[in-house]
């Protein structure tokens, strides 16, 4: 398995821990703020259970969304049916995409990105989110840097979720692999829901995080055939990067 898979339990715990309308640092009024003008229709790409388009939804966007998660995909839909609010949303890899249309933006918040493991299934991505572009469209996307523990075995101990219905959510995490030669790093993570105190459910997820170097990744973007690329620092559209804390937001256009 060469990606990140959301399961049942993971989807439980990310539902719990990113709820709608959540910013993160800013990112969601950045997205809001950045977006403002756009006429046409708007793809969130990874768009996981609904955090951010929930809301883009709300403010009257005309917003579709794809994940490769079934599970994120059935917690974002029933979010939005909550809500009254109707929504495309698609269940593709995106370097497999293929939608009926393109869009005037693409977004890919939280630094899902660096989710796709594999460089060549990134670049893939890229060019796939490229051709869904209309031409003078924009993606917009965040990353961020690791943190520097790369030492292989348990990381933090045990995580506890207490769910809305009573039961509980354990999560252990292990660093397995970390190659800082070829920039990525694998984590797994086991899922524990517990109910009355009798162990219910179990799931492991295999958690890969690729990462690339700030002016790096601008040359990607150059590279799939991107203009006018610019990287604004912890979601302050303009400010340029000082250091490795920060998130650092890419906005590039497809050429006309």
């Amino acid at each position: 398995m060469s990606f990140s898979y959301y399961g049942e339990l993971c989807t439980e715990v990310y539902d719990l821990t990113k709820e709608v309308g959540q910013s993160f640092d800013g990112d969601l009024e950045y997205y809001r703020s950045r977006l403002e003008g756009c006429k046409g229709r708007i793809l969130e790409a990874m768009v996981g259970s609904g955090r951010v388009i929930v809301p883009l939804l709300q403010a009257g966007f005309d917003m579709d969304g794809v994940d490769y998660s079934p599970e994120m995909l059935a917690s974002c839909r029933q979010r939005c049916e909550e809500r009254g609010l109707k929504v495309n949303l698609y269940e593709s890899h995106l370097q497999d995409l293929i939608l009926p249309q393109q869009y005037e933006a693409i977004i890919i918040p939280g630094g899902s990105f660096l989710l796709i493991e594999r460089r060549e299934d990134s670049l893939h991505a890229l060019r796939r989110l490229y051709e869904h572009l209309q031409p003078g469209g924009r993606l917009i996307l965040d990353l961020f840097l690791p943190d520097n523990r790369f030492e292989i075995g348990p990381l933090g101990g045990t995580s506890t979720f207490h769910l809305p219905d009573g039961d509980i959510i354990t999560m252990e995490s292990k660093l397995v692999e970390a190659d800082l030669f070829n920039q990525y790093k694998i984590t797994y993570l086991k899922y524990e829901k517990w109910r009355k105190g009798a162990l219910v459910q179990t799931e492991l997820q295999r958690f890969a995080l690729r990462w690339y170097g700030v002016e790096e990744f601008k040359l990607v973007l150059e590279s799939i055939g991107f203009s006018d690329v610019t990287i604004s620092a912890d979601f302050v559209h303009g400010k340029p990067p000082a250091d490795g804390n920060q998130k650092f937001v890419y906005e590039a256009i497809k050429r006309t």
